[in-house]
């Protein structure tokens, strides 16, 4: 039975990685997603290996590595994550244990078992050959006499047979032409722009003619000289090694061509076998007679792997130094070249004085071999190395980023294997128009000296509920947390629309009147009570409907939410499709539970529509024989009738026109929206809409640290969510934006507007 390798990995998709990596590799595991399981494993299979995930070293994870490896299981352990410091009180003591530090690197992996189950023999090789040679003369001495012509015979048959069953059992070469064990999938806008990739390889295959000659020769001079010359098999280069080696007392020199380096990494496992090595030479043979040498040195460079999740020279020539192949300098070509031998071991990233020797050695080679002269050699061997990974960036990140928890809910780990086409909502010019809007909002706020501060905006089509655009935040290779999906702010009074709308539902109408007057209210176990206040401490009497959600007044708000019922008006918010939790509390009537914006962006949408539905962003799933394999149906529901909708309507218009919200004028076209302010403008918020979109937008700090000044969601959001209005529509024009002064209130817990 093959050696056993068992993963533990809390994160499903993470280890199904790293199981599908290293069997690839034709290495057996066995997955566990819990301390017991990993427990029973281990006394069913006695592991050789115990790979554990430790993404990031909580507590209970770090005591159960404690314990697991003062067990006497005899396996070693290799664990994913960060290595304790041994000084520090309560770090584990352990000794056979490996540690990958960084993200997932299923390479590293692959390394690190490979070594532990393929060690190499510390005995001089030397004493290796002499050892088998007696052992082979021993037996021949025992039989020569007797036995020599039946055991030529039988030797002969049986190589023979070998041979010609390695031969016909060889696999079919034409494959190569579309190797890839993994596929990346790739996911696009709505109009068709390509926004990122999902891969576990990350691999761009370009044409071998596009690389220029200096790079091709850095890799002909360090891993075949006569690459030119020879058939696929090199007999003067496996004879120079051999010899070599004998000097050395050790392997430090392979035999093997690149054409038998692009059979063994393409269709053998990583195991040293003489079946193995019999049917390489043969692919060999047959790539060399089939492909020119141009298109086999071709094939080896875009299947290569050169660490870091790099497949290819084009995707290490990316990551490696932020340019594309056909760019890369002499010296910058040399250190491609020095990886692939061991990408773990001259990866920059990992030693930089490994590197630079292995570097400098190929530019040597390449100097030996003619492809340099000597001012080229030199002036190369004092460039630097690179020092930092050059990440890719992608479109929309915070976009994509929401839409890859979603596709790995509905696909798994196929997004990272499966080559997929994954078409979504996006709109790219929405998309594009919005960071704009929030990059310039952000401008105005600094240049008013207010630093530190965060945006988010949402666009969601009222008819589809598709989402059009997204920004999570200032700068997602920052900040990856998305301040749409996963923040919870206090809305302030953009909540108080729902108060209304119950209002209306039970018979009010907009020119109904309320008492915008001093009330108490009382709280059952608690002894003082609470008064909603006005933030110019006045109150305004009796007020209509209509003034009270215009002007924000949260008097006169409170006083409606307890005539309608706070029950009441929190069934209505989660009718429109608000989530998370609203406290039965007068102070909720004016946004004191926490939402977030795409929960009021949503709820705002049925506003506008009277239809309740879902938010969504993606359109289709496509696999690579171009069939449909997900296609999510768009489900609605109505939720607010025909009078209730055409007075909610009126009244959001009314705040635009008349009261907080009339900065938006200047679109010069119906629109809709709230204003939003909490206390000491902590958030700004204005959610709204148009008879296409809705949107919203947030301002604050992530550490609730007030915003401060006269700052208010008129001043703050309202300017960024008509810089969007504008810089979507047909004819997108530079915003001048008048802010009107806004009436902000205070009341309590929170301070709307």
């Amino acid at each position: 039975m093959d050696p056993v390798v068992l993963i533990y990995s809390p994160n499903e998709i993470r280890g199904k990685i790293i199981s599908e990596t290293l069997r690839v590799k034709g290495i057996e595991t066995r997955l566990a997603a819990s301390h017991f399981e990993v427990e029973a494993l281990i006394r069913e299979n006695f592991p050789r290996i115990i790979i554990l995930d430790m993404k990031k070293n909580i507590s209970t994870e770090t005591d159960f590595l404690d314990a697991l490896s003062q067990k006497s299981t005899g396996a070693e352990i290799i664990v994913l994550g960060d290595k304790h410091d041994p000084s520090v009180p309560g770090a584990p003591h352990i000794t056979n244990t490996r540690w990958i530090p960084g993200p997932l690197a299923p390479e590293s992996i692959v390394s690190e078992v490979h070594t532990i189950l393929f060690p190499k023999r510390n005995w001089p090789f030397a004493k290796r050959c002499n050892a088998m040679a007696s052992e082979v003369l021993l037996r021949l001495k025992r039989f020569f006499f007797w036995s020599v012509p039946i055991t030529a015979t039988l030797v002969v048959g049986l190589i023979g047979g070998y041979v010609y069953w390695c031969i016909v059992t060889l696999p079919d070469i034409q494959s190569l032409n579309s190797y890839s064990p993994y596929k990346a999938s790739e996911i696009y806008s709505q109009d068709n722009i390509l926004l990122s990739e999902f891969y576990i390889e990350r691999r761009n295959m370009i044409s071998p003619d596009t690389l220029p000659r200096h790079v091709k020769n850095a890799f002909i001079a360090v891993e075949d000289a006569r690459f030119y010359k020879h058939a696929g098999i090199d007999p003067v280069r496996i004879l120079s090694s051999f010899l070599t080696n004998i000097k050395e007392g050790g392997f430090v020199q392979g035999g093997s061509t690149i054409t038998q380096q692009l059979a063994k990494m393409i269709f053998f496992k990583p195991e040293k076998t003489i079946t193995r090595k019999i049917k390489e030479i043969a692919i060999s043979l047959q790539i060399e007679r089939r492909y020119t040498k141009n298109e086999i040195l071709g094939l080896y460079l875009n299947n290569a792997y050169f660490g870091t999740r790099a497949y290819g020279i084009e995707a290490a020539s990316y990551i490696y130094f932020g340019k594309a192949s056909n760019d890369l300098s002499t010296s910058e070509a040399a250190l491609l070249a020095a990886i692939p031998k061991a990408p773990s071991k001259y990866s920059p990233f990992v030693d930089p004085e490994k590197a630079l020797n292995r570097r400098n050695y190929v530019l040597k080679r390449m100097f030996q071999t003619g492809f340099i002269n000597q001012d080229e050699y030199r002036h190369a061997l004092g460039d630097a190395i690179p020092e930092k990974i050059h990440a890719r960036r992608y479109k929309a990140p915070y976009y994509v980023d929401h839409c890859r928890g979603i596709l790995e809910g509905m696909v798994g780990d196929r997004l990272y294997t499966a080559g997929l086409k994954i078409y979504t909502t996006l709109d790219y010019r929405m998309q594009e128009a919005a960071e704009k809007a929030v990059h310039e909002g952000i401008e105005r706020l600094e240049k008013r000296g207010i630093t530190g501060v965060q945006a988010a905006l949402l666009a969601i089509d009222i008819k589809t509920g598709q989402i059009k655009a997204m920004v999570g935040g200032t700068n997602f290779w920052d900040s990856q947390f998305n301040r749409v999906t996963q923040a919870k702010r206090q809305p302030g009074s953009t909540f108080k629309p729902i108060v209304f709308l119950t209002a209306l539902e039970q018979g009010l109408k907009p020119s109904d009147t309320i008492e915008d007057k001093r009330i108490d209210y009382y709280v059952k176990g608690q002894p003082d009570a609470w008064t909603p206040l006005n933030y110019s401490k006045k109150y305004h009497g009796t007020v209509t409907l209509k003034t009270a959600l215009a002007h924000s007044f949260n008097a006169a708000t409170v006083n409606l939410a307890s005539k309608v019922g706070i029950e009441n008006m929190i069934k209505t918010a989660h009718r429109l499709g608000i989530k998370s939790t609203i406290y039965p509390f007068y102070s909720s009537a004016i946004g004191s539970s926490e939402l977030t914006l795409i929960e009021l962006v949503s709820a705002y949408a049925a506003l506008a529509s009277g239809k309740r539905i879902e938010p969504a962003c993606i359109t289709r799933i496509i696999d690579k024989e171009q069939a449909i394999l997900v296609e999510p149906p768009a489900r609605e529901e109505t939720v607010v009738g025909g009078e209730s909708l055409t007075a909610i309507r009126d009244m959001l218009q009314s705040v635009v026109l008349e009261g907080t919200g009339r900065g938006a004028l200047v679109l010069k076209r119906p629109v809709y929206g709230k204003t939003g302010t909490t206390n000491d403008c902590v958030d700004a918020w204005f959610i709204g809409f148009d008879e296409n979109i809705a949107l919203g937008v947030w301002v604050g700090r992530d550490d609730h640290i007030p915003i401060g000044g006269d700052e208010n969601g008129a001043t703050v959001a309202l300017p960024i969510w008509v810089d969007f209005m504008r810089g979507s529509g047909e004819n997108p024009q530079p915003a001048r934006i008048t802010v009107y002064p806004s009436v902000t209130m205070a009341a309590g817990a929170v301070s709307v507007n």
